[in-house]
């Protein structure tokens, strides 16, 4: 059996937002959809029947919503749901064990003030953070035209064809599983794949005593775009019918993606599971695309 597309829902505005890219997406790998809905129950509370009950009927209610949008708006998804108890971190990171891909609803650092939906902030960040397989986070108010060009009126549509697949890389430590992920979001959609690397002049204490002035700007900057071709070409190969446009920016690789994804589709980036003195994290250009781009970002986890 093939492993589903794996949504987390509660009925927020984020987790909707997310269960519907989710279905998209199932549709577009052929694959089934599967709503997650977390609950924890606290003893304290109340009444140990009266809150299991209470949190049943919320998970139903919860999940029921986001089937009803999804039948709406993407009739062609199979569709299957499940209620997990315990915290939401555990139960999805547990569930994401059996993704294909996991899709969570964020809302970055802004609004989140008097926000209660648990797929935000600590969740979304812990999930993503520990994951075995990709992870995309969607915002709220994302719809299927969001990801297409505008029409010949400037007007949204979901006629036209999609928008870029940003793919941030990283020629320090070009990852497989990220390139491979990207070219397959991009072969799926019939979208361009828009590669970006981030280069940065070296620092004066680093160069050593023949090193000044060297390599000019421009010429380093030929030097990593050489490089980064070098790198796609054999992902251009298994791609064959993948557009690619290869870019090299001079500045931090936070900032540049931020840029590069305004207008995208989706952008991807890759996160380190090697295990750190500090614990897993999502590192800091994940970390600004989470909190910072408009579109769909997948962090997608590598050695």
């Amino acid at each position: 059996m093939l492993a589903p597309v794996i949504a987390g829902v509660d009925g927020s505005t984020e987790s909707l937002a997310a269960a519907e890219w989710a279905a998209r997406e199932a549709v577009r790998r052929d694959r089934p959809l599967r709503l997650v809905h977390a609950w924890n129950w606290h003893p304290r509370q109340q009444d140990g029947e009266i809150a299991t009950a209470a949190q049943r009927h919320l998970a139903r209610r919860a999940l029921r919503q986001a089937e009803d949008r999804i039948r709406r708006s993407c009739p062609d998804t199979r569709i299957e749901d499940e209620q997990v108890e315990g915290p939401a971190t555990a139960a999805l990171l547990k569930a994401s064990e059996q993704a294909d891909l996991l899709v969570l609803g964020s809302r970055g650092l802004s609004g989140l003030s008097g926000f209660t939906g648990f797929l935000v902030g600590s969740v979304a960040l812990g999930v993503v953070a520990r994951a075995p397989r990709p992870v995309v986070l969607v915002r709220a108010g994302e719809e299927a035209a969001d990801e297409h060009l505008p029409d010949g009126h400037g007007n949204a549509s979901i006629r036209t064809g999609y928008r870029d697949v940003v793919l941030g890389i990283d020629l320090a430590d070009p990852c497989d599983e990220v390139i491979r992920f990207a070219f397959e979001e991009a072969r799926l959609r019939g979208a361009r794949l828009k590669a970006v690397h981030a280069w940065q002049q070296p620092s004066l204490i680093g160069l050593g005593p023949g090193d000044l002035g060297l390599v000019s700007g421009p010429e380093r900057a030929e030097e990593w775009f050489g490089f980064l071709s070098a790198v796609l070409q054999v992902w251009r190969d298994k791609y064959p019918g993948v557009e690619v446009a290869e870019t090299v920016t001079e500045g931090r690789p936070q900032s540049v993606l931020v840029r590069a994804a305004s207008g995208a589709s989706l952008l991807v980036v890759g996160r380190r599971t090697t295990d750190r003195p500090a614990g897993p994290r999502t590192g800091p250009v994940a970390h600004a695309a989470i909190h910072h781009v408009g579109c769909p970002v997948a962090v997608v986890p590598h050695d």
